[in-house]
């Protein structure tokens, strides 16, 4: 337990003391100051697969778990592990006040494995600052928002991955199409024309096959879900999870237990199984009365994957952006301005009602 309880322990530089902070693309911590840098040790095992069904027997317990602070945003329900030194207490989904006093301890199941950091936050700053000057009838305050390096924050986001190894036994019809000539009455006259018709056929077999990586969010709040075009990392790039990489970062605590990750992993293990057993049937069509799923030797991680985000108030409504600490891919749901967009469709209506009037 000795390396757990110091996961949470000041990392300080050990030229001028100050507190040192990972630096993305790498695998190092950097000092602000006085540019001192020190390599986080890799360790020597690959990160760890959990088995999932003795662990949901003792889950409650302390095993693989650790206790981390937390600051619970009361508007939007996130849980944010905030180093000491971060200079923001606003929540980094919806930017309500968080009460440093209102720190509470939990513990958590502790991180198998993480995706660090490729960009750092003058690199997403620019990309959001871009991505804001091309977008039209922008808000002049969204703008002035992009200038604002501070308004962006960088999370690590808890997600759960699922491996099994899945067999599946099914019944069901394959349809070939094939094509009858039909003759129809037209104002021209007689007419033929193809139709599609199906011919089905029993089917029946089994498929068999590793199911790896299915993943599912661990964050359940009541802020909008990270957009499908940002939420794609290459998990390739996972590494052991090492608590230095954290430094400089928030972290978010799972609010989908264990036991709610995998019944939803289930729900995405059935969709594959149907989608092989469609290929196994083959013909140009499926049909599948009933499919008996198995799946064995189950394990689990808990992950933290890296994305940065801002939020911005416009018209009494909330606007969020992400980027992929990863890839630099950006998405979000943009306000536009009411005032720019009449005065806009004043000028065209006077640039048209000046060239009616040079016209006669």
């Amino acid at each position: 337990m000795d390396d757990i309880q110091q996961s949470e322990y000041k990392k300080a530089c050990a030229n001028c003391g100050a507190e040192l902070k990972f630096k993305p693309g790498s695998h190092q911590l950097t000092c602000e100051y006085c540019g001192y840098e020190e390599f986080i040790e890799q360790s020597k095992s690959s990160f760890e697969e959990l088995e999932l069904e003795h662990y949901l027997k003792i889950v409650g317990e302390n095993a693989y778990t650790e206790t981390i602070e937390l600051l619970h945003c009361k508007n939007c329900g996130a849980n944010q592990h905030v180093e000491e030194n971060y200079k923001s207490l606003n929540c980094v989904y919806c930017s309500e006040p968080l009460i440093r006093e209102d720190i509470e301890k939990e513990g958590w199941i502790l991180p198998g494995a993480l995706v660090p950091f490729q960009l750092d936050s003058k690199k997403a700053h620019s990309i959001f600052k871009t991505w804001v000057g091309k977008i039209w009838f922008a808000p002049d305050n969204l703008k002035k928002a992009a200038l604002d390096p501070e308004g962006l924050h960088g999370l690590y986001i808890p997600y759960w991955t699922f491996d099994a190894n899945l067999f599946a036994s099914y019944q069901g019809q394959r349809g070939d199409y094939y094509y009858e000539t039909q003759t129809y009455n037209s104002k021209k006259g007689k007419r033929t024309r193809q139709v599609r018709k199906t011919r089905w056929t029993y089917a029946a077999g089994k498929v068999d096959g590793f199911v790896d990586d299915i993943l599912i969010s661990a964050s359940e709040k009541k802020r909008k879900e990270i957009p499908a075009k940002v939420a794609f990392w290459n998990l390739k790039d996972l590494v052991v999870f090492n608590s230095k990489y954290l430094s400089g970062f928030v972290t978010e605590k799972y609010t989908v237990s264990l036991k709610e990750g995998h019944h939803k992993s289930f729900q995405e293990a059935k969709n594959i199984a149907y989608n092989w057993i469609k290929r196994d049937i083959g013909g140009d069509t499926q049909r599948v009365a009933n499919a008996d799923i198995k799946l064995t030797d189950e394990r689990f991680k808990h992950i933290l994957l890296p994305i940065y985000l801002s939020s911005y108030r416009y018209d009494g409504k909330e606007f969020n952006f992400y980027i992929n600490g990863q890839t630099g891919v950006l998405s979000g749901n943009r306000p536009y301005s009411f005032w720019k967009i009449f005065f806009l469709v004043i000028f065209i209506l006077v640039i048209i009602a000046i060239i009616a009037i040079f016209a006669k």
